[in-house]
C-alpha cells in the first residue's frame, strides 16, 4: 500500500520535483518506507511506499527496458505471478520480483487495455514518454483513491487531498454542491470533492491525459444480469469455493499478515479461509467498548478460538477530544461515517503485530445484509396491495409528524413506514438514505448558503444511480445503487482512511470482483427471505462458521453517539463546538435551528445524533483543513 502523486504539464513549464517532494510527504503516513521520484521535464511521478511484495528490488517508480514507461502503484495485483510468467515467456525482461512492474509490461502489449488484465486493488498512474500520455486508473470496485486536479496547461494528481493541496497552483475554494451532497448522505460522492478544483476518477474507470486533454473511460461495471445458477449443494459450494480463492489471493506478502475481527458472519468467513489456508495461527484483531450493547468482544473471541486464532482484543476508552480532529483531518473533507472512529483504533492496534489485515468488507453489499433491504421489500409488499390514493392519503398523514426519541421505537417505525407509503420504490429507497432531508437542508442553510446554492442542481445521486441500474428485481437493483455509491464513498473511503493513517494496508477478499460478478447474477430472492437477509450465503457457510454467529443480529461497527456520548461526556464538546463564535462566523447554518437540534436531542424528545455527528465532522474538518 503507498500513496502516489505526480504532475503533467502541456504548458511548456517543466515539472519542479520539489513540488513532487512536497505532495509525497503531506502522505508519508501512506508508505513510510521509502520515497521514488521520476520528473522527466514535462512529467512528475512520486510514490511514498509502504514495502508489502518483494522488499528488496520493489522500490518505485518501476520502469520497462528502455525506461520510456514509468509506473507507481497504490495497492496490490494478486494475479501478479501468472502475468509476469506469461511476460517472461512472450520476451520481456523483468528486473524486479514484484508485483508493479507487470502494469508497465502489459501497457507495451496492450496499451491502455491492460487495466483489463489486473486483478487487485490499485490506483496506478503511469507516463509514456514517446506518447507524451498520462494514464490514471483504479480498481474495479474502488478501493484504492485516486484525487486529479486539472487547470490550463497542468494535471496533477494524489492518493489524498492534503497531497493535492501541496501543489501551490490549486485553488482551495469549496464546492458547496459538494457540502450539498455531504450533508444530504454523510459522504461527498464521486466525482466530486470538498474542493472546486479537485474531482476522485470514480472506480473501475481509467483518465487519459494527453496534448492537453483529460478524457475518462469506465472500464468495468458490475452487471446484474440473471446467470445460470447451479442449484443446491452445488450453489452453495462455488459460493465456498469463490470465497477461499479470494482470501488465498490475499494473502500473498512478504511482511506479517492477520485480520480485523468483529463478532459478524464477514470477518469470520474471512478469518475461518485464512485459518484453511494458513500453517501459522492467523493474527486476529478486535476491540470493543465498555458499553455492552456496544461491544462484539465476546462473539469474536468465540470465533477466536473456533479457529485456533492467535487473537488480540482492546476494550477502547475512547479520547475523542484528541481523536476526532485527528480523524477530520485525515479524511481531507467532511466525511460523517461514525465508524471511522472505531476503524482508526483497530487499525492502530493491528498495525502494532502486522503490516497487512484482511477484513470482511463487502459481504452485505453482495448479498444482502442490511435491515434496509427487509424494509424496503416489506414496504414494497404493503405499497404493491393498496389503491394508489389510499397510498398517498396514508403518507401525508404520516408525514404531518416527526419521531420522538429513539427512532427504533415501534411508533416511530409506523409513522416512517405510513410516510413512505406514497413513494416509488425509488424515491422510498432515496429518502432513507438521506441523512437531512431536502426541506431539512432548506431549514439548516443559512439565507447567504440559500442563495449561493441557487441554481446548483439539487443532490439526487440514489435516485440517478437507480434510474441507470440493470437489475430487474428490487432487492438487486437496492444492491446495485448500493455498490455504485455507498460502499466505493463511504465504506471503502472509510477503511482506507483508517488503516493507510497507521501505515496498515486493508484487503477485502469479499469484494472480489468473481465473487461480486457471481453473487451479482443470484435473483434477489436468494438473500432476502422475509425478515432473513444474506440467506444464500449463510446457508453456503452452514457447517463452516458457527450457528450462532449465522443466526445472531446484526449489530455493526457501532458507537453509543445517541445516549453516552452526545448527551454524557461529549454533551459540552458538542455544544461549543456547533455554538461558538468560531462556527458562527462562517455563516453557513441557520444557527437558531443548529441550537434546536441541540436541545431536542439533549432533552430526550428526539434523536439527532447522526446529524450532530455530520455538523461536528464539518465544524472540526473546515477548522484542521480550511482553515
Amino acid at each position: 500500500m503507498c500513496g502516489i502523486a505526480g504532475q503533467v504539464r502541456t504548458d511548456g513549464r517543466g515539472v519542479e520535483r520539489a513540488t513532487i517532494d512536497a505532495m509525497c510527504a503531506a502522505q508519508e503516513h501512506r508508505g513510510p518506507d521509502s520515497r521514488g521520484i521520476h520528473v522527466d521535464g514535462q512529467a512528475g511521478l512520486g510514490i511514498q511506499r509502504l514495502r508489502v511484495i518483494d522488499l528488496e528490488t520493489g522500490d518505485q517508480p518501476i520502469y520497462n527496458e528502455d525506461r520510456t514507461v514509468a509506473v507507481v502503484l497504490n495497492g496490490e495485483i494478486y494475479n501478479y505471478r501468472e502475468l509476469r510468467s506469461g511476460l517472461e515467456r512472450r520476451g520481456h525482461t523483468l528486473a524486479t520480483k514484484g508485483d508493479t512492474e507487470v502494469i508497465v509490461h502489459l501497457y507495451e502489449e496492450l496499451g491502455a487495455d491492460c487495466v483489463n488484465e489486473l486483478e487487485g486493488m490499485f490506483a496506478f498512474a503511469l507516463w509514456d514518454d514517446r506518447r507524451r500520455r498520462l494514464l490514471l486508473a483504479r480498481d474495479r470496485v474502488g478501493k484504492k483513491p485516486l484525487f486529479y486536479s486539472e487547470r490550463s496547461g497542468a494535471l496533477s494528481f494524489a492518493s489524498e487531498i492534503h497531497s493535492l493541496l501541496a501543489d501551490p497552483e490549486i485553488p482551495r475554494d469549496l464546492d458547496l454542491s459538494a457540502l450539498d451532497s455531504f450533508f444530504a448522505y454523510q459522504y461527498v460522492p464521486s466525482p466530486l470533492s470538498a474542493f472546486e478544483s479537485i474531482r476522485r476518477i470514480p472506480p473501475g474507470s481509467m483518465l487519459s491525459y494527453e496534448d492537453g486533454r483529460v478524457a475518462i473511460e469506465r472500464y468495468w461495471r458490475l452487471r446484474y444480469e440473471p446467470q445460470p445458477v447451479p442449484e443446491g449443494p452445488e450453489l452453495h459450494d462455488e459460493i465456498r469455493r469463490l470465497i477461499r480463492q479470494a482470501v488465498t489471493d490475499r494473502m500473498i506478502s512478504d511482511v506479517p499478515l492477520g485480520a480485523f475481527l468483529s463478532g459478524g458472519i464477514d470477518s469470520a468467513t474471512v478469518v475461518a479461509a485464512m485459518a484453511e489456508a494458513s500453517v501459522e495461527p492467523v493474527r486476529t484483531f478486535s476491540i470493543g467498548f465498555e458499553d455492552e450493547e456496544w461491544n462484539e468482544l465476546p462473539n469474536a473471541r468465540m470465533i477466536a478460538e473456533r479457529f485456533s486464532t492467535a487473537h488480540e482484543e482492546l476494550v477502547v476508552k475512547p479520547n475523542l477530544v484528541e481523536m476526532i480532529p485527528k480523524v477530520a483531518r485525515h479524511y481531507g473533507e467532511p466525511f460523517a461515517d461514525p465508524s471511522s472512529v472505531p476503524s482508526f483504533y483497530v487499525s492502530e492496534m493491528a498495525r502494532r503485530g502486522v503490516t497487512v489485515a484482511l477484513n470482511g468488507d463487502g459481504g452485505d453489499e453482495s448479498f444482502a445484509g442490511y435491515h434496509r433491504y427487509v424494509t424496503a421489500s416489506r414496504t414494497h409488499r404493503i405499497a404493491s396491495r393498496l389503491p394508489g390514493a389510499l397510498r398517498r392519503g396514508i403518507g401525508a398523514l404520516g408525514s404531518l409528524s416527526e419521531p420522538r426519541g429513539d427512532p427504533t421505537r415501534p411508533a416511530n417505525r409506523a409513522r416512517r413506514l405510513a410516510s413512505s407509503l406514497g413513494l416509488s420504490d425509488r424515491d422510498r429507497y432515496a429518502r432513507g438514505m438521506e441523512l437531512f432531508t431536502p426541506a431539512q437542508r432548506t431549514r439548516l442553510y443559512s439565507r447567504d448558503l440559500e442563495d449561493r446554492l441557487s441554481g446548483e442542481p439539487e443532490p439526487r445521486l440514489i435516485e440517478t444511480t437507480w434510474d441507470h441500474g440493470t437489475a430487474d428485481d428490487l432487492i438487486n437493483r437496492m444492491l446495485e445503487v448500493d455498490v455504485n455509491t455507498y460502499l466505493p464513498d463511504d465504506l471503502l473511503v472509510k477503511v482506507d482512511i483508517a488503516s493507510m493513517a497507521y501505515s496498515l494496508e486493508a484487503r477485502s477478499p469479499l469484494l472480489d470482483h468473481r465473487l461480486m460478478e457471481f453473487a451479482a447474477g443470484l435473483p434477489g430472492s436468494m438473500k432476502i427471505h422475509g425478515a432473513e437477509r444474506k440467506v444464500v450465503m449463510r446457508d453456503a457457510l452452514r457447517g463452516w462458521i458457527p450457528d450462532s454467529i449465522l443466526d445472531g443480529p446484526k449489530r455493526g461497527f457501532g458507537l453509543p453517539m445517541a445516549g453516552r456520548w452526545f448527551r454524557g461526556e461529549l454533551r459540552g464538546y458538542v455544544t461549543e463546538a456547533l455554538t461558538d463564535p468560531t462556527a458562527a462566523s462562517r455563516d453557513y447554518f441557520d444557527r437558531a435551528y443548529v441550537s434546536e437540534l441541540l436541545d431536542r436531542h439533549q432533552d430526550g424528545s428526539r434523536d439527532n445524533s447522526m446529524k450532530l455527528w455530520a455538523l461536528l465532522m464539518f465544524e472540526v474538518w473546515h477548522r484542521e483543513v480550511v482553515d
